[in-house]
C-alpha cells in the first residue's frame, strides 16, 4: 500500500497585497522523494515554499503536512514537527560562530547527547565547517555559508527539508558538492526534500519528480527523467 504524501498542496492561492502570486496550485511530495520546482524568475517558486511554511499565509486552498492541515500556522511551530526550510540567500546569523549557528538549529530540542551527535554528523557532511567551528558565520565564503545554512536546518532533525535556490551565486564546483550532499541527506539520512532551484538541469538530474511553474501556476508535472527529455523544457529552461 502506497503511503500518503508527506506534503500536499490543494488549490493553494496566496498574494502580496492585491497581487496574486499563487493562482491555485496543487502538488504533492511523497516520503523519501526529492521533488523539484522549476520555472522562470517570478513564477512563484519561492512563494510556494514560503506559503508552505506560513511566512506568506494562503488566501485559499489547503497545505497539508503529514496528513494535517497547516495552512496559516505559525512558522515557529513547524520545525519541531520535522518541517524545516533553508531560505534563499542563506540567512545565517553572521555574528554567531558556526557552532552557535548550528545550536540555533536545535534550539527547541532537549536531547543534548543526540544534539552533540548530530553536530558531529553535520561536521562529517561538511568538514570545512568543523575547521571553522569557532569562526563567525559572516566571515565565511558564500559556499561555506550555504553549507552552514543546510547544516543548521539538519540540526532540527527534519523529515521534510525545503531548499530554496541552494546554488544561487555559487561557483560550479561548490554547487556540485552541495548537490552531492543533498543527495546523501536524502538517501542515507532519509530526509524528504522539496527543492526550488534556478539550475533546472542540475535539479532534474537530482530529483525524482518535478513541477514546472509559470506565473503562479503549475503547468506541467512529470518524472524528472521525462522532464529532462522534454524538448519544450529543454528549450525553455536548459538553454537548448
Amino acid at each position: 500500500m502506497t503511503p500518503p504524501p508527506i506534503l500536499e498542496l490543494r488549490d493553494v492561492r496566496s498574494a502580496y497585497g492585491r497581487i496574486e502570486a499563487l493562482k491555485g496550485i496543487s502538488l504533492a511530495v511523497n516520503p523519501g522523494e526529492i521533488v523539484t520546482i522549476i520555472g522562470a524568475n517570478g513564477a512563484g517558486k519561492s512563494t510556494t515554499l514560503m506559503t508552505i511554511c506560513g511566512v506568506v499565509p494562503p488566501t485559499a486552498g489547503e497545505v497539508r503536512y503529514d496528513g494535517e492541515v497547516i495552512s496559516g500556522r505559525n512558522p515557529d511551530l513547524l520545525p519541531p514537527r520535522g518541517l524545516c526550510q533553508v531560505p534563499e540567500g542563506r540567512r545565517i546569523f553572521p555574528r554567531l560562530t558556526v557552532e552557535e549557528n548550528l545550536n540555533m538549529g536545535a534550539f527547541f530540542r532537549k536531547d543534548q547527547d543526540q544534539i552533540a551527535r548530530d553536530m558531529e554528523h553535520a561536521f562529517t557532511l561538511f568538514p570545512v565547517l568543523k575547521e571553522r567551528r569557532r569562526q563567525r558565520g559572516g566571515t565565511l565564503s558564500g559556499g561555506e555559508q550555504q553549507m552552514l545554512a543546510i547544516a543548521r536546518a539538519l540540526m532540527s532533525k527534519p523529515r521534510l527539508l525545503l531548499l530554496d535556490e541552494p546554488s544561487l551565486g555559487l561557483a560550479p564546483l561548490i554547487v556540485k558538492r552541495i548537490f552531492e550532499i543533498v543527495k546523501q541527506i536524502n538517501q542515507q539520512d532519509g530526509v524528504t526534500i522539496l527543492l526550488v532551484e534556478q539550475n533546472a538541469n542540475l535539479a532534474l538530474q537530482l530529483a525524482t519528480r518535478g513541477y514546472v511553474m509559470e506565473t503562479g501556476q503549475v503547468v506541467l508535472e512529470d518524472s524528472a527523467a521525462n522532464l529532462l527529455k522534454n524538448p519544450e523544457i529543454r528549450k525553455a529552461y536548459l538553454g537548448e
